[in-house]
């Protein structure tokens, strides 16, 4: 059985604003929307990334995901996110070869951006 890819599908409350802090914030863009009146669904891509959102039918607990992106630039990309949302820590360099900084979405899932690199570590 090979898998090729694995595509995320998380519960959020507004998918209005879920829409706006990936594309505006982020930088995806805006996939597949479903039904076209009143959206329940919503598909977000940056280049060969997928993320798919659905609106919860009821409250449910958010923000118990974290998603975690290979990315270039890392130290490039928090500082362009830092006026925009709040760095929850990070970028830091562990001693597994990573440079790391994470920030949190309008349903509080936590965002990893990591890259490899062969800095020195900067924290324990």
């Amino acid at each position: 059985m090979p898998l090729t890819n694995v595509v995320p599908r998380l519960p959020v409350q507004n998918l209005a604003a879920t829409r706006t802090f990936y594309t505006d914030v982020l930088g995806f863009r805006a996939g597949e929307d479903w039904p076209e009146e009143d959206p329940t669904f919503l598909i977000l891509c940056f280049g060969e990334v997928e993320i798919q959102f659905y609106r919860a039918a009821q409250e449910v607990p958010t923000g118990e995901a974290t998603l975690s992106f290979d990315a270039t630039s890392v130290q490039e990309l928090a500082q362009k996110l830092t006026p925009q949302v709040a760095i929850e820590w990070g970028p830091e360099v562990y001693s597994y070869g990573r440079r790391e900084f994470a920030i949190r979405d309008p349903d509080g899932y936590l965002l990893i951006f990591s890259e490899e690199t062969d800095d020195a570590p900067t924290c324990g």
